[in-house]
């Protein structure tokens, strides 16, 4: 195997990228700017230095607390509660949310041995507790395991009092009725509005 094969290889463990698309990417590595090329090696060797998670939320910063948990103009009634660190800035790049984020660190899945006290879920409840929380959202991805630790939060967090809410799901804009699976148009009747 040579060099070029040897980066690909390293490309293809990577999401969402295949062997065809990791050959593309070294072979235009190969083409590069070495200045870049040296930019980027020192980025990629330097990444776990710099970055590490909020000890308030659990999102990805380079500085504790994060700049959301920092912000005092955020309307800090409000938790959305997610599964992984990226998924904040999914939902930051909406600018639909002024609220707090919580972290969990993944799902509930039993069958790969991940079960509730594995994630943070009791920060959670503590986080709840002591900070005068109104609302809790829940943005687990609708999936089995998604739905799964949902439900789970929701009982958790029922003795605190708390407002517990779930994001809506259903069909996309611009989506067709056609493509929607079952489980897609069972959920879009069940959270259907009035307008």
């Amino acid at each position: 195997m040579n060099a070029i094969e040897e980066l690909a290889e390293s490309f293809s463990r990577l999401p969402g990228i295949g062997k065809k698309s990791a050959m593309r990417i070294s072979y235009h590595l190969l083409k590069s700017d070495p200045a870049f090329l040296h930019l980027m090696a020192k980025e990629l060797l330097t990444l776990h230095e710099r970055i590490k998670q909020c000890s308030v939320c659990g999102a990805y910063t380079e500085t504790d607390p994060c700049r959301i948990c920092s912000d005092n103009l955020r309307d800090r009634s409000v938790i959305c509660v997610v599964e992984q660190p990226q998924d904040v800035q999914t939902i930051e790049a909406s600018r639909e949310f002024r609220g707090l984020f919580h972290v969990l660190g993944g799902v509930i899945a039993p069958l790969e041995g991940i079960g509730p006290d594995k994630l943070s879920i009791g920060k959670l409840i503590e986080r709840v507790r002591e900070e005068k929380v109104s609302e809790v959202i829940i943005a687990t991805n609708p999936t089995i395991e998604g739905d799964t630790t949902a439900l789970y939060l929701q009982k958790a967090l029922a003795p605190t009092g708390v407002t517990v809410t779930r994001l809506a799901s259903g069909l996309p804009v611009g989506g067709d009725l056609e493509y929607a699976d079952r489980l897609t148009l069972a959920r879009s009747f069940r959270g259907r509005t009035s307008f």
